[in-house]
């Protein structure tokens, strides 16, 4: 397994791209630097008036593939 960790803001009116298709992934860089995309549906759980920000660790197998991403502050 491979986790990263990561910071984001991203507003409600950024995020609302998402719901209108124009918006399919959002692009984080991990605290060691590694640029990753992930499906921005992905964060709706975390999704408020304000948007989504806080601090995510993100899992995926040694294949790259999605495991889980959970909110760590």
């Amino acid at each position: 397994m491979q986790e990263y960790y990561f910071s984001i803001h991203i507003t409600y009116q950024d995020f609302e791209a998402l719901y209108r298709g124009s918006v399919r992934n959002v692009q984080v860089v991990a605290d060691s630097g590694k640029s990753i995309r992930l499906p921005a549906i992905k964060f709706v759980p975390w999704l408020s008036q304000l948007g989504i920000r806080g601090r995510f660790k993100l899992t995926l197998t040694t294949e790259n593939k999605f495991v889980s991403l959970e909110k760590t502050a």
